[in-house]
């Protein structure tokens, strides 16, 4: 006791395994994910350590595997619906490997030279992007002997590790579909303009639009229910009203082309049809019900997560991108017949 308080002892495997025991490796592999420990050893290890409230050194580890367990995800725009889903999944992954997410959050694209010199400040196994990176930025990473994989985006420089969902084919059925169904008078609502993710869709269905002979109208967004609304509001007025179809680069920005669109007293889907991108939980409520495109998170995060990991394991692996097919979700908020290709 000192000044009538006890005086607190660090507890450590040596402790566990002398009172269990066992040996002190038998302790360590019981803390590790996927080890192999009897059952009736690791129930009395566990038992102790909870007895002495023992719990394993994080920072003592990584002195001597060399490694952190830490995983840097840089994810750009939390305003967004998609990616608080993502992040949660990609969590959840990394933690039934043993490896902990290391946050840093982006308030544009354009900010990763900053952001990066944060990373630099942690010693993490490996980098996860859920956004832009220029060549330079992925060779600073490769300097540093980091395993890098990009999420929903491709390298625009030398190739890296990839996991993306294809959004050219899930803009090419929405307006294939929309086109099939009547509509000619077409606006866009982008997300940012540093957004590789908006760049793509909004590019991709231009492109299909020109191959219908139709050419859209485009204004910006920023991802945010309230740049739908604004979105909605630019259009028809460029439009003089003569406005049928409203192709959004995301959910959350046609929710709120969805309200605005009702605030005027315009039918949806009868005077205007909406659709979006993504399948965030929104965007199926009865209220919405948006025609969208649902994005695999779970498969596309197992494999960003799995890409990364072999590549801690082995960092001469070479680079693969994994594409995925979302899934066209009909919904309620576009005029669009169920059998059109």
């Amino acid at each position: 006791m000192t000044g009538g308080r006890p005086i607190r002892t660090t507890v450590t495997s040596y402790d566990v395994a002398r009172l269990a025991g066992v040996s002190q490796s038998a302790v360590s592999r019981c803390f590790k994910p996927g080890a192999s420990v009897a059952p009736a050893k690791r129930d009395r290890i566990m038992a102790v350590a909870r007895e002495l409230g023992y719990a394993p050194n994080a920072i003592a580890q990584s002195l001597i595997t060399k490694r952190s367990g830490l995983v840097a995800v840089l994810i750009s725009n939390l305003t967004n619906l998609y990616y608080p889903e993502v992040l949660a999944e990609m969590s959840r992954r990394l933690d039934a490997r043993g490896m902990r997410v290391l946050l840093f959050a982006l308030q544009a694209e354009s900010d990763v030279d900053a952001m990066l010199a944060e990373v630099w400040r942690y010693r993490v196994d490996g980098i996860i992007a859920a956004a832009r990176l220029l060549p330079a930025q992925v060779a600073a990473i490769a300097e540093r002997g980091l395993p890098l994989v990009l999420y929903n985006r491709i390298s625009e420089g030398d190739p890296v590790p990839s996991v993306c969902c294809d959004s050219v084919a899930g803009e090419t059925l929405l307006i294939d579909r929309l086109v099939a169904a009547g509509h000619r008078r077409f606006g866009i609502v982008a997300g940012p303009a540093d957004s590789y993710v908006s760049n793509e869709r909004v590019g991709a269905a231009s492109a299909r639009l020109a191959r219908h002979g139709l050419e859209p109208l485009v204004v910006p967004g920023q991802f945010d229910h309230d740049s739908g609304r604004a979105g909605l509001e630019q259009l028809l007025a460029l439009s003089n009203g003569a406005l049928d179809a409203l192709v959004a680069a995301n959910d959350l920005m046609a929710i709120g082309a969805i309200e605005a669109a009702r605030a005027r007293g315009l039918d949806v889907p009868g005077d205007l049809s909406v659709v979006g991108f993504d399948g965030v939980g929104p965007a199926g409520w009865d209220s919405f019900r948006v025609t969208t495109i649902r994005q695999p998170v779970q498969r596309m995060t197992e494999a960003a997560v799995a890409l990364l990991a072999e590549r801690i394991e082995d960092p001469d692996l070479p680079p693969e991108r994994r594409l995925f097919a979302g899934e066209f979700l009909p919904g309620n908020s576009a005029r669009i017949e169920a059998g059109t290709l």
